[in-house]
């Protein structure tokens, strides 16, 4: 089921001084930043070569990210982010197996434009899980 890990995600308190920390201090190509209203935040890619650095800010009040950064104020990972080939097979097949997709369990468009979903953190160990299809 699980394809390419397409992404790691870090929320951040502030966005300009991450991008400024990735593109000056370790010399990575970042994308320009992207507002997501729909998800509740701003996001740029950091190119790594075989996956990317998603690097999260809030956006709005009811930003998931920033409750996450209430709870660790200077950032930290947040999700990993993998790919599927079929994402309505991959979820119907995790929730037969008894894992929690959140949200309406129905996809949503992420920011690379595809279908994306969401796992539970508690039933992977504590990581959220973003699927993405390829």
């Amino acid at each position: 089921m699980l394809g390419r890990l397409n992404h790691v995600a870090l929320a951040v308190p502030d966005l300009a001084a991450a991008v400024a920390a990735y593109r000056n201090t370790l010399g990575a190509e970042v994308t320009a930043p992207q507002a997501l209203p729909e998800h509740g935040v701003t996001v740029v890619f950091v190119n790594v070569g075989n996956t990317k650095v998603e690097l999260l800010e809030p956006l709005g009040e009811g930003s998931p990210i920033a409750a996450f950064l209430e709870k660790n104020p200077s950032g930290g990972m947040h999700h990993l982010c993998y790919e599927v080939d079929d994402i309505l097979a991959a979820r119907d097949q995790l929730k037969a197996a008894g894992a929690r997709v959140l949200g309406d369990g129905n996809p949503r468009i992420g920011a690379h434009g595809k279908p994306v979903l969401f796992l539970h953190p508690k039933d992977f160990f504590g990581t959220l899980i973003e699927l993405e299809q390829s």
